[in-house]
């Protein structure tokens, strides 16, 4: 008679650990590139920096480009929150004042390093561009939840639409006109202020 044999090795990750180890991976990948650039980073590099094995990096992204995807989807993820829960009648700027100073928020480390490699690196300016066209629907549902409007409602598609345009915007102007050499504290403080002007745009054609 046979007895059943329970699993052995590691235990499953779990959502939530994986999506960590995603975000690990992401910030490596982004730290290298900046470094050495995109073409002289391997997969086994990205992944020694976090210490898991190339499979595990190919395993969770099909590319080293798409390694960067995670922070940017939590910066959507952030903005769609804030949205909403972002009050009627007040600024729209207020509703992300938690997220200036947070790494995971709009104005997190290295934002402006990595988009200014999207110039010259096609792999990470189409990642980049399918996050922004991912985001609109996120933002206008959060919009169309925010305002309680019904599902053929077109307004929050418009305004989702202004809103990632005049973020996308903001990013790249500061991305492509601050000092490189500047410190992290003054670039994000830039970062923030582009951002804010964007919000003020952006919140003067939404209801």
């Amino acid at each position: 008679m046979t007895t059943a044999r329970g699993r052995t090795g590691r235990p499953p990750l779990s959502e939530e650990r994986k999506a960590a180890v995603r975000l690990e991976i992401a910030r490596a990948a982004v730290g290298l590139f900046i470094a050495q650039g995109v073409a002289a980073t391997t997969g086994e590099q990205i992944g020694q920096a976090v210490g898991v094995s190339s499979r595990t990096v190919w395993r969770y992204f099909p590319t080293k480009e798409s390694c960067v995807r995670p922070l940017l989807s939590t910066g959507i993820e952030a903005i769609a929150a804030a949205l909403r829960q972002w009050p009627p009648g007040r600024p729209l700027d207020e509703a992300f004042d938690g997220m200036w100073t947070a790494d995971a928020g709009l104005a997190g480390p290295d934002v402006g390093a990595l988009v200014r490699l999207t110039r010259t690196e096609p792999g990470l300016r189409a990642v980049w561009l399918q996050t922004h066209d991912e985001a609109e629907p996120a933002f206008a549902r959060a919009l169309a939840e925010r305002g309680r409007l019904p599902a053929d409602d077109v307004r929050p598609a418009i305004w989702a639409a202004m809103l990632n345009a005049a973020l996308r915007a903001a990013v790249e102007h500061h991305a492509h006109h601050v000092d490189p050499g500047s410190d992290a504290a003054r670039a994000r403080a830039d970062l923030t202020a582009a951002l804010r002007t964007a919000l003020a745009a952006a919140a003067a054609g939404i209801a």
